[in-house]
Parts: C-alpha cells; sequence; structure tokens
C-alpha cells in the first residue's frame, strides 16, 4: 500500500512550465494546463500530478492511503515562485532620498555624494546581526505571502570583511528558521567604500585576498557577484574577482550594463556566469555573447520603474531574437526597488517588456529556478520535484498581470506543507517547524 502525505483537489486550473533546464525563445510560452486538476505529495515530493479523476483512480488502484485531503476550491496553482535576485538584508531605508531621485538626480551622482549603497552600508555596519535578522525576516514573510517560495540573497551592504560576514550569517540563520529556502550570494563588490574611495584596486585585492577565502572557507555563499559598473568596477576588476571566486568554489553572477553598456555581457560569458542580471543598457553583441555562453538574464523590471527610466531590458528581444531563457525578480533593496511584491513584477513585465503571461510564470519559476542552480529540483509542478505549490485567487493566468495592485496569494504549500493559507501565514511553519 503507497502512502500519500496530501492530496489537493479542487484546482480550477494548474499552470506549470516543465522540464528540468531553463526555457527559451518561444519555449517561454509553452506551459502545461490541466483543468480540474489534483496534486499528490508524500514526504514533500510531488508523486502524482494531473487531472482529478485521473489522480483518484490510479491512487485508488494504488490502494494508496491519504492522510489528508485538501480542497483549493476551483483557484488556479502554479510552482512557487522563485525570486532569484535580492538584496534581502540590510539596515535602515532610504526614503530620504526619493525626493533627489525625483528631482532627477542621477543614480550614480547620489553613489558618488556618499548616498545610495554606501548609506546602507552605514546602517548595516552598525545594525546588530539580532536587528539585521527582524527586519530580514519580515521580508521574507511578505515574500512568502506573494506566493515565493525561494529566494536568492545578496550581501554587499557590509563592505568589509567582518558586516559581509553578518550579513552572510543572517542569510543563513534564515534559511535554517523560515520556510521559504534563502540561497546566499557573496557580492562584496558592490560598491566602493568610503574608506577605499579613489583605491578601487585595493579594495578588489581586500575582497581576493581576505573576503573571499573566509566566505568560502565558512560555506556562507554559493555565488559570486560584482557590480560591474562605470565607476564603479570596470570589467578587468570583475574579471579578477569573479574568477578568483570560482576557484574557491563560487559560481560567478554578475550585476552588467545596468546603466552603461560596459562589457559585462561580455566578461559574463568568458567567467561562465550562471546569470547576467539588470541588462537594461545590453547590445546585440552583449545579448549574442550571453546567448553563447548559455547566460540567464535576469531582468528587474521593478528597478527601472522605481527609477524613472525611458528605457527597459529589451525582453522581446532577448526571447524572439536571440532565443535567451529571461528570468524576473524583484531586485528587492532599499534604494533602487524598495518592494517585496513578485506581483508588482508580474505586472510590469506585462506593461514595459511586454511579456506573455506565460513567459511570464516561466520567468518567475523554471528559468528562475535554473537561476540560481535549481530547476532540477523546483521551478515546475512534476513528478519527483519538490512541493513548493502557490494557490491564486483568480480564475485564470493572465488575470494576474491584469488585475494589478493587489496580492492575489491565497495559499502556498512549502514541501508539501501548507505555510501560507486564506492570505494568511500559519505560524508554526514560519517559524520553521515542519517544512525542512
Amino acid at each position: 500500500m503507497k502512502k500519500t502525505d496530501l492530496l489537493l483537489t479542487g484546482i480550477g486550473c494548474l499552470y506549470t512550465p516543465e522540464g528540468r533546464v531553463p526555457k527559451c525563445g518561444e519555449e517561454m510560452g509553452r506551459v502545461r494546463q490541466i483543468q480540474d486538476a489534483a496534486v499528490a505529495i508524500d514526504q514533500g515530493r510531488i508523486v502524482m500530478v494531473g487531472q482529478k479523476d485521473e489522480v483518484m483512480a490510479a491512487l485508488t488502484a494504488e490502494e494508496a492511503m491519504i492522510k489528508e485531503t485538501l480542497d483549493v476550491g476551483g483557484r488556479i496553482m502554479t510552482p512557487g515562485l522563485v525570486d532569484p535576485h535580492t538584496h534581502l538584508v540590510h539596515g535602515g531605508s532610504r526614503e530620504h532620498e526619493l525626493a533627489m531621485k525625483r528631482s532627477g538626480v542621477p543614480y550614480l551622482d547620489i553613489l558618488a555624494q556618499g548616498g545610495g549603497i554606501l548609506s546602507t552600508v552605514k546602517s548595516t555596519r552598525q545594525w546588530s546581526e539580532q536587528e539585521l535578522y527582524d527586519k530580514a525576516h519580515r521580508s521574507l514573510d511578505e515574500m512568502l505571502l506573494q506566493g515565493v517560495t525561494t529566494i536568492e540573497a545578496k550581501s554587499g551592504y557590509g563592505l568589509s570583511l567582518d558586516a559581509e560576514l553578518k550579513q552572510l550569517r543572517v542569510a543563513r540563520r534564515l534559511q535554517e528558521n523560515h520556510s521559504v529556502d534563502v540561497v546566499s550570494t557573496f557580492m562584496g563588490a558592490h560598491a566602493i567604500p568610503a574608506e577605499y574611495k579613489g583605491r578601487t584596486n585595493d579594495f578588489v585585492d581586500i575582497i581576493i585576498r581576505d573576503m573571499l577565502p573566509t566566505v568560502a572557507s565558512e560555506g556562507l555563499a554559493e555565488f559570486c557577484d560584482i557590480f560591474c559598473e562605470e565607476g564603479v568596477f570596470d570589467v578587468e576588476q570583475s574579471r579578477r574577482v569573479l574568477l578568483e571566486g570560482k576557484r574557491y568554489g563560487l559560481i560567478p553572477k554578475i550585476h552588467a550594463d545596468e546603466i552603461v553598456a560596459l562589457g559585462g555581457s561580455e566578461l559574463a560569458q568568458e567567467v561562465g556566469a550562471i546569470s547576467a542580471e539588470h541588462l537594461v543598457m545590453t547590445t546585440d553583441q552583449g545579448l549574442s555573447s550571453l546567448a553563447a555562453g548559455n547566460v540567464i538574464p535576469v531582468l528587474l523590471p521593478g528597478t527601472t520603474f522605481n527609477l524613472g527610466l525611458d528605457q527597459h531590458a529589451r525582453a522581446r528581444d532577448m526571447i524572439d531574437k536571440f532565443r535567451l531563457p529571461v528570468a524576473l525578480s524583484t531586485d528587492y533593496n532599499p534604494g533602487s526597488c524598495p518592494t517585496e511584491s513578485i506581483q508588482l513584477i508580474i505586472m510590469l513585465a506585462s506593461l514595459n517588456l511586454k511579456m506573455q503571461p506565460e513567459e511570464i510564470l516561466t520567468a518567475c519559476t523554471l528559468n528562475a529556478a535554473a537561476a540560481i542552480g535549481r530547476a532540477a529540483d523546483i521551478g515546475s509542478i512534476e513528478v519527483g520535484k519538490r512541493a513548493d505549490l502557490t494557490i491564486f485567487d483568480a480564475p485564470n493566468l493572465a488575470y494576474l498581470p491584469y488585475h494589478f495592485g493587489i496580492n492575489h496569494t491565497f495559499g502556498v504549500i512549502k514541501n508539501g506543507t501548507q505555510v501560507v493559507w486564506n492570505r494568511t501565514l500559519k505560524t508554526k511553519a514560519v517559524q520553521g517547524e515542519g517544512v525542512r
């Protein structure tokens, strides 16, 4: 007799990409739809998915013992959403910069004046580990309520060995204690700290000599990222950091071509980066390099929206012309995109990136999972994958970007356990009990 921990029924329509690798080009729009679906889960994994009658017949034939059945009330279901680019752990906030931004002061000018990232660095260095943990935990709760089950969290607001380690240790504690999975990226090369102003190469030496070996020895990160941008880190400095990180086993990522097309996309191919992120100004040559290197573009439409930029990442060219596996993310951070709302990003991807609902779903699930090396385990609703599922109070997939400004999430299943139901956090699950 087979055992099933949880049987989900009453699914009006289930939508999912399929596979264990990212989807490119027109494949991004190929999403499986199952009307009146059911999903059977055991030990946190999906063991059966299909139309309800088919699943029930198979369970009956196997004389399965079903521990719990849950009716989702005709709502739609997708894979748990994945947010593959966040700056989760940081101190303070930067609402005081809003007037400057709205007056047209460029971001790099704010940074040069000691604002921007450097303002957050000051707060992050001053805050205790517990203060950082409590703030980030609240943000994770918000993300979970939005339907997100896995995120990536970058450091980069410490810019010193001790403060970077503090951020990464907070992220590790959250991974251990919160039901949302937290995948860590070391980004000590996020900006040039005030004490190294005019001495960027000296700071790069510190990253390579002190930070990378310690981060790697403590197992605090899986990826290494850098802000390759005019006035921050140039291509050669970025190459040094990413290749040294790779030597320590940290997979390269890169903030590339956000404000100036400096060559970050081409570098992403050269160093074997898993993803390149932002890409607002990327040229055809840069996009060709990403395609040749199988680099996943992670687009952040919330950032361009919040900064009031006229130009957006060329998602349609990426999908249609270069056949790239586009992923989407919030870029949650205290400066350029202070939002935990992945559903806002879904709307902006439709409005400003001209992406179709099916493409957006793939970009927020399977391709996003691939951007953090998790596509074999999450990102689609298929037998053998983890039971990370989001239930939306919506009649169909297109309704999510159409009816904007509200949270459509009704429920979230994480590793086969209810962690959100009726738009409410299940407290024990969020504290980490029974979800890992």
